[in-house]
């Protein structure tokens, strides 16, 4: 809830009052306010709330006639949402943002919502289909943040990172100057080039670009720190990413870190692109010397490097895949190769597939006061819209959970439905956030889901001090999913190098698995990949 009640004061002082823009409405039913023509009459009205108001429109909810705090309960306060949602789609408007505070129960209520919705002119936004998402990787202080930060922005960074915190980060990060979680930031583009944030520090101006431009490009920014390679390889696997971006710092080169990082995107079949970052901090013989690493480090792991600033834009366009990586050198101070980056972002194809049935694995999970459960995350593949009805799960005995969807925002923005390849957080009802967790799925109700304790795989061992032999327990990454697993590769041992196949059990609750689908696989310094050949019910 905000602390600031200002909103609501300001409201409630303006009034409501024939010809203005604000409206007080106690609670709205959905089988007394949708029915018996009263949608048209409250569509209507709201219609000329919005007129009145220049295109947008306060609605306080949770008062009396006359401005009262009367406050209603958290489902009643649902179930209003719900029914305002469906108002203003009827009036040609939208929902834009929603601010609630608590007030002292009165009577035998145990709690009490008052909330200030602002309703804007103009349909929920339908997403482009070229929007691309890239995942950034590479090592701690090597200018990931701040790279994007700065793309997305296109404000110079101050040579402390300053950029850095544009993205959408926890407190303790801007404290230490460190990631800790996966981050995320948006810009765009349309007839006239890129459209970026103004203040990314306001939630709204997300929207606002997802709303103006014609070609959205999304990044999840990935941790750096090696402790933390557990969330970058959840960030980098558990997204449907079209592309990877690995950043080398200029005054230090390729890590230890770098290569692990480049394994990982390699590994997953990720086109990759390379930005050698702060360029300016060092003198045009470390620089070179630093592109010459860069490439001896691509070719190490049989990759040609593309030197954009020599080859050109369309060839790395044309060339990016399995083989061939485009490395660009940058500056986010002097500002040095961002235009090629932008180029590059506005040309590149999409890469990941729309069709099929829709799924998304959960990432993250919140509770919004007035809303409910929040599930956010990628969607895989499918569509979603506002009111779908969906399986959640698997639960940790293996069961799947009905569950409707009862709104959709994508980078602070309200959607009316979300394809592949989006950053979304989807609102459900049927369910508390506290029994979400990471690694569930969420797909169409009338499927037939399979979870499974137990999968078959051909597996890669990319770094081992010994051998993998039977018993072996790393922690498996699939999609969001990061669990320990036990392993019994097909006669018993598996050295380092060696490809083979192995059976692979969960070691304490089924997951949604499917043949085809990538992994990643690590215990202390032993590190492989995988891909799911087969799979089988739970126990």
């Amino acid at each position: 809830m905000s602390p600031d009640r200002v909103v609501l004061e300001r409201a409630i002082e303006r009034g409501e009052r024939e010809g203005g823009s604000v409206e007080f409405k106690e609670r709205l039913q959905r089988d007394l306010h949708l029915v018996d023509g009263r949608r048209e009459s409250l569509a209507a009205q709201l219609r000329h709330r919005v007129l009145s108001g220049d295109g947008e429109a306060t609605y306080v909810v949770g008062v009396t006639d006359d401005g009262g705090l009367a406050g209603i309960s958290a489902d009643e306060f649902s179930e209003t949402m719900d029914v305002l949602s469906l108002l203003a789609e009827e009036a040609g408007a939208h929902i834009d943002e929603v601010q609630t505070w608590g007030v002292e129960p009165s009577g035998d209520a145990d709690t009490g919502l008052v909330g200030v919705a602002t309703i804007s002119e103009g349909a929920i936004l339908d997403t482009d289909d070229s929007h691309i998402v890239v995942g950034t990787a590479g090592h701690v202080d090597h200018g990931k943040s701040t790279l994007i930060g700065t793309l997305v922005t296109g404000q110079a960074d101050d040579g402390q990172g300053g950029t850095r915190s544009y993205l959408d980060v926890q407190p303790h990060e801007v404290e230490r100057g460190l990631s800790a979680d996966l981050s995320y930031g948006v810009y765009g583009f349309d007839d006239d080039g890129p459209v970026r944030m103004d203040n990314p520090n306001r939630k709204t101006d997300r929207a606002r670009i997802v709303e103006e431009a014609d070609r959205l490009v999304s990044f999840v920014d990935t941790v750096g720190h090696e402790p933390w390679l557990r969330t970058t390889i959840r960030g980098l696997v558990g997204q449907k990413l079209d592309y990877g971006l690995l950043t080398v710092a200029a005054d230090d080169g390729p890590t230890k870190t770098t290569r692990e990082h480049l394994g990982v995107l390699l590994a997953t079949e990720l086109p990759t692109l390379v930005a050698i970052t702060k360029a300016d901090t060092v003198t045009e013989e470390r620089l070179a010397e630093v592109e010459r690493e860069v490439e001896r480090m691509l070719r190490d792991v049989e990759r040609t490097p593309l030197r954009v600033e020599r080859h050109g834009i369309d060839a790395a366009v044309a060339e990016i895949g399995e083989t061939v990586v485009p490395v660009v050198t940058t500056s986010a101070v002097t500002g040095h190769g961002l235009d090629t980056l932008d180029q590059l972002f506005e040309r590149l194809p999409k890469t990941a597939g729309e069709g099929g049935e829709f799924r998304m694995y959960i990432d993250r999970t919140y509770s919004v006061t007035g809303v409910g459960a929040v599930a956010s995350g990628t969607i895989m593949s499918g569509e979603v819209e506002a009111g779908d009805e969906l399986l959640l799960g698997p639960m940790p005995d293996g069961s799947f959970r009905e569950v409707e969807v009862r709104s959709i925002e994508m980078h602070y923005h309200r959607v009316d439905e979300a394809k592949a390849g989006r950053i979304v957080g989807i609102a459900l009802k049927g369910v508390e956030e506290r029994e979400i967790e990471r690694g569930m799925a969420l797909l169409p109700r009338d499927s037939d889901p399979e979870p499974v304790r137990e999968f078959t795989a051909e597996v890669m061992v990319l770094n081992h001090p010994t051998s993998i032999d039977e018993g072996y327990e790393p922690v498996v990454h699939v999609e969001t999913i990061s669990e320990a697993a036990v392993f019994y590769p097909d006669g018993g041992t598996l050295l380092p190098g060696d490809t083979g196949n192995a059976r692979i059990r969960f070691k304490f609750r089924p997951y949604l698995i499917e043949e085809g689908q990538r992994f990643v696989f690590r215990e202390g310094r032993s590190k492989g990949v995988g891909t799911v050949t087969g799979v089988g019910p739970t126990e």
